[in-house]
């Protein structure tokens, strides 16, 4: 059993059921795994991250290495704990469909009727203008795998360029990180993509993404 605990953090308005795959994956391949669930519309992206690291760092056990793995807004949710709070023994992070520069399509359905009630605080602040700007680069060894097929044309008409229908490949780039890599896949349903899961742990293992 290796003596390393992998932090899985799920998107907006999705619950920790949405990376099971992943999680049962990690699980096989000797990993510790908190699959950490929160209500991502409950709070902001600050109050957030102070609530739910903590939550999952406390179930670490003593002495392990700890990576990360994050779905769209849990990339942030990280970014915004790392700004002001150091993780003792932090591996690899690998980031799936990350907003690391805003999202568009924030930016034009934020004001929309709805859009709070099905976001919360925490969606609003995902626009290009957004917490996001504030967070700086990666100052931690990171890998960032991007989609590019949408399963909604209605919403990849609001991006410009390659995207996953919800986040522009290139909005998924950070300065500081070590890798990225661009699949054909999906912002909902990537992390239960097998290629994905794969690219995961490789990264994890390796530090680099199996091209």
């Amino acid at each position: 059993m290796k003596r390393e605990t992998v932090i899985l953090l799920h998107g907006l308005a999705r619950t920790h059921k949405s990376m099971w795959k992943l999680a049962r994956a990690l699980d096989k391949a000797g990993f510790h795994v908190i699959n950490q669930g929160y209500d991502s519309r409950r709070n902001d992206i600050a109050s957030l991250a102070q609530q739910v690291l903590p939550e999952a760092l406390s179930q670490v056990k003593a002495g392990h290495r700890i990576h990360v793995v994050t779905h769209s807004l849990g990339g942030i949710l990280l970014r915004q704990y790392l700004k002001y709070h150091p993780i003792p023994l932090l591996g690899r992070v690998v980031m799936l469909g990350p907003p690391n520069q805003g999202s568009q399509v924030v930016d034009k359905l934020k004001k929309l009727p709805g859009y709070f009630a099905l976001n919360g605080p925490a969606g609003m602040e995902l626009g290009t203008d957004g917490i996001v700007t504030r967070l700086g680069r990666a100052n931690f060894e990171l890998g960032v795998i991007a989609g590019s097929r949408s399963i909604n044309p209605f919403l990849s008409m609001l991006l410009p360029g390659a995207n996953d229908g919800k986040v522009t490949v290139a909005s998924t780039r950070l300065k500081g990180m070590k890798a990225h890599l661009t699949l054909p896949v999906t912002h909902p349903m990537m992390m239960q993509n097998p290629q994905v899961i794969a690219q995961v742990l490789h990264f994890l293992l390796f530090g680099r993404f199996d091209k």
